[in-house]
C-alpha cells in the first residue's frame, strides 16, 4: 500500500474485530464452521448411503420399530369415553374430532381392510368424494367432517384430520408420528339443493360405519356412482307448481283471501321459469334470485293500479317467501356457532348475495310502481282478522311444497309437514295469544323444530337437514323484508331500515333456535348413555 493509501481514515468494515488482519491469508470457502456443534476435523463418521444423519429430530434411531414400539399413557391417564356403540356415528365421530389425535380411542378390529392394509390414496379419495356431496348438498360443516372422518376410520386410518371451507375439502393422514403424511384435496364448484342425494349419501357413510357389514372400496366407489346418476324424484312441472303453491300458502298466513292465494301463486310460478331460464343461460344466481322477485311484485303493483280489492302486500309477501334462502342462513349460523369461523362468514355473505339480488328486483319493481301512482298500503296484509285453522293449514302445506323444492324424499315429506304446522302453532300462541315478541317467539318455534329433527334424524340414522329446513318455512320473515323495502321505495329509509332490522333479527332467531334445538336434542341422546359404567371403562366406539 502506499502512504496515500495508509492515511486514508478506516471503514466501520475494516475495524470490524471479525475481519482478518493484514497479512494473513484466508481460504477460498466462503465461511468458516466454527460452530460448537460441528465434527472435529479428521474425525470420520459412517454415514450409510442414501440415508439422512440419524442425528437430526425428523430421522427415527436404527433401533426404533413403530409396530414394536410400547404404548404411552399420558400422566393424567387416558380420558374416560361417554359415548357407546349404540350411538349414532355422527355423536361418535363429533366427539373424536373434538379430541386431540394422540387422545383418541384406538379403532376396532377392521372389517373391511383389503389384505396388505387398505389403499390409503383410494381411501382419501372416497372420502373426499363423499364430503363434496355432503358440502354441495347444504350439510353443514361441522357434519360433514365427522362424516368423512367416519369413512377414513372404517377402512383402519383413525390418524386422520379432514379440514373443510365453503368450496375445499382437503384430508390429511399419518400412518405414525414418524411416517411422512399423505394429503388430498378436492374443490367444490357446484352446488344444488337435492336431499335425496344427501340422505342416500348418509346411509353410505352409515353402512360404511356399521362394523357389521364388510363394504369394499369397489362397492363403496360403485354405489357413490350410482347416488350422483340418480334422477331428483320429482319433474320440472312439479317443481314449479310446488313453488306457486308456497307462495300461496305465504300470503294466506299475513291475510291474504283466495284471490291473493292465486296472484301469489301465479307471480311465483312466472318468476320460477325465468329463474330458470336465466340458469340455463348460464347466468349467476344473483341476477337469477334478481328475476324470480320482480313477477310477484308487478303482480302486486298491477292489482293496485287496477283499483283491484285485494291485499297487494300479501300477493308481494307470499313470493317473496318462495326465495328467502333459508337453508343457506341456517348452514351459516350453524357453521359458526360450531367454529367454522371462515365457512360461516361464507355462507352468510352469500345470503347477503341473494338477499341483496332479491332486493335489487322488488325496489325495481316498486319503483316504478310508486312513479305511476299505485298506493301500497304496508298495513294491508295485516287489516285481517285471524284464522287459526286456516293458517295452520296454509303453514302446513308451505312446508310441504318447500320439502318438494328441496328434492326431499317422500318417506320425510310427512313428517316435515307436521314439523312445520308444530312450528307455527307454537309460534301463534306465543305471539298471537300470549302477546310475546315476534323474536322471541320465533326463536321458540325453531327451537322445537330443530329438537324434533334432530331426533328424526338420530333415529333413521340420516341427515337433520330434511326434517328443519322445510319446516321453517312458515317461520322465514318475508313480510318483514316486504315492509321494509316498501318503505325504501316510499322514500322513508329510516321505517325501512328498521323493517330490515327485525327481518335480519327474525332470520338470527331461527337459525340459533334450530341450532339450539338440535344441541339439546345430542344432550339427551348422550344422557342416556351414561348409565352404562362398563363403556366408561373401555376406550372402544
Amino acid at each position: 500500500m502506499t502512504d496515500a493509501e495508509d492515511r486514508k481514515p478506516q471503514s466501520d468494515e475494516a475495524r470490524m474485530a471479525f475481519t482478518p488482519p493484514a497479512g494473513v491469508e484466508v481460504g477460498d470457502s466462503e465461511s468458516e464452521t466454527t460452530s460448537e456443534f460441528a465434527l472435529p476435523v479428521g474425525l470420520d463418521v459412517p454415514h450409510p448411503a442414501g440415508a439422512e444423519y440419524e442425528g437430526s429430530a425428523f430421522v427415527p434411531p436404527s433401533t426404533y420399530s413403530a409396530r414394536e414400539a410400547p404404548a404411552f399413557t399420558p400422566a393424567a391417564g387416558t380420558p374416560a369415553v361417554s359415548l357407546t356403540k349404540d350411538a349414532p356415528w355422527q355423536d361418535r365421530m363429533r366427539t373424536m374430532l373434538r379430541m386431540p389425535v394422540t387422545e383418541r380411542p384406538a379403532p376396532e378390529p377392521v372389517q373391511k381392510a383389503e389384505e396388505g392394509g387398505p389403499a390409503v390414496p383410494r381411501v382419501l379419495d372416497l372420502t373426499l368424494r363423499i364430503g363434496e356431496l355432503l358440502l354441495a348438498g347444504g350439510e353443514g360443516a361441522e357434519d360433514v367432517e365427522a362424516a368423512m372422518f367416519a369413512v377414513c376410520r372404517s377402512y383402519g386410518l383413525d390418524r386422520c384430520e379432514p379440514n373443510v371451507t365453503f368450496t375445499l375439502l382437503s384430508i390429511s393422514y399419518q400412518p405414525s408420528l414418524v411416517d411422512d403424511p399423505v394429503s388430498a384435496a378436492r374443490t367444490v364448484r357446484r352446488r344444488g339443493t337435492d336431499y335425496t342425494r344427501l340422505a342416500a349419501v348418509f346411509q353410505l357413510v352409515d353402512d360404511l360405519s356399521d362394523p357389521e357389514t364388510q363394504i369394499s372400496l369397489e362397492e363403496a366407489y360403485r354405489r357413490l356412482a350410482e347416488i350422483r346418476r340418480n334422477r331428483h324424484p320429482y319433474p320440472t312441472w312439479v317443481l314449479t307448481s310446488a313453488s306457486g303453491l308456497l307462495a300461496g300458502a305465504a300470503s294466506v298466513l299475513v291475510g291474504g283471501d283466495l284471490i291473493v292465494f292465486v296472484a301469489a301463486a301465479l307471480g311465483a310460478m312466472l318468476g320460477d321459469r325465468l329463474a330458470w331460464l336465466c340458469a340455463g343461460r348460464g347466468l349467476p344466481e344473483f341476477y337469477q334470485f334478481t328475476v324470480a322477485a320482480m313477477p310477484p311484485a308487478a303482480i302486486g303493483v298491477a292489482l293496485t293500479v287496477a283499483h283491484v280489492d285485494v291485499a297487494a302486500s300479501a300477493v308481494i309477501t307470499g313470493g317473496l317467501f318462495a326465495l328467502l334462502p333459508g337453508r343457506a342462513l341456517v348452514a351459516g349460523v350453524q357453521d359458526g356457532l360450531t367454529g367454522f369461523y371462515i365457512t360461516a362468514a361464507a355462507r352468510l355473505l352469500e345470503v347477503l348475495y341473494f338477499f341483496v339480488g332479491i332486493v335489487v328486483g322488488v325496489l325495481v319493481v316498486l319503483y316504478f310502481g310508486v312513479q305511476l301512482g299505485a298506493q301500497l298500503n304496508p298495513e294491508a296484509a295485516l287489516g285481517s282478522r285471524e284464522q287459526p285453522l286456516v293458517q295452520t293449514g296454509a303453514s302446513m302445506l308451505l312446508s310441504l311444497t318447500f320439502a318438494v323444492l328441496l328434492q326431499q324424499e317422500r318417506s320425510t315429506v310427512l313428517a316435515v309437514t307436521l314439523n312445520g304446522g308444530v312450528a307455527w302453532v307454537v309460534y301463534g300462541a306465543m305471539h298471537y295469544t300470549g302477546g310475546l315478541s315476534p323474536v322471541a317467539s320465533t326463536a321458540v318455534a325453531a327451537g322445537l323444530v330443530g329438537l324434533f329433527g334432530q331426533l328424526m334424524s338420530r333415529y333413521r340414522y340420516a341427515s337433520a337437514l330434511p326434517y328443519t329446513t322445510a319446516a321453517i318455512g312458515p317461520l322465514l320473515p318475508g313480510s318483514a323484508t316486504y315492509f321494509g323495502l316498501l318503505a325504501i321505495a316510499q322514500n322513508d329509509v329510516d321505517g325501512g331500515l328498521g323493517s330490515l332490522t327485525k327481518a335480519a333479527a327474525l332470520a338470527m332467531a331461527i337459525a340459533i333456535g334450530v341450532n339450539l334445538g338440535s344441541e339439546v336434542s345430542r344432550m339427551f341422546l348422550r344422557g342416556a348413555g351414561r348409565g352404562r359404567k362398563a363403556a366408561k371403562r373401555t376406550r372402544g366406539f
